[in-house]
């Protein structure tokens, strides 16, 4: 089974936030391996980690592959800077995307 994404971690762990908040320990841990499916270890930890959580997480946007056309040497200095700084290209793309909507909505 592949592993759960950082959203779903999210969504997790908050329902297991909530779920203490109104049963016992391991009434929640039944409760979450029901509700998501997931086996009672799995649960165990969400549960144990919830424990620590002092307010819900944030549920961080999903993300969707799409299609660019570069050319090659833009390609290849962008790889360049992923190694360079240690971010994966996507990340790195991102981050600049994001930038320049900043700057240009700034302008309006």
């Amino acid at each position: 089974m592949p592993r759960a994404g950082h959203a779903q971690q999210a969504e997790r762990l908050n329902l297991a936030r909530s779920l203490l908040r109104q049963q016992a320990f391991s009434e929640a841990v039944q409760q979450l391996a029901q509700q998501c499916a997931i086996s009672r270890r799995q649960s165990y930890r969400y549960v144990s980690q919830a424990l620590r959580l002092k307010r819900p997480l944030a549920i961080p946007d999903s993300k969707v592959a799409f299609t660019v056309k570069l050319s090659r040497s833009l390609v290849s200095r962008l790889r360049q800077r992923a190694t360079q700084t240690g971010l994966t290209l996507s990340a790195l793309v991102a981050r600049a995307i994001l930038a320049n909507l900043e700057r240009r909505s700034g302008r309006g």
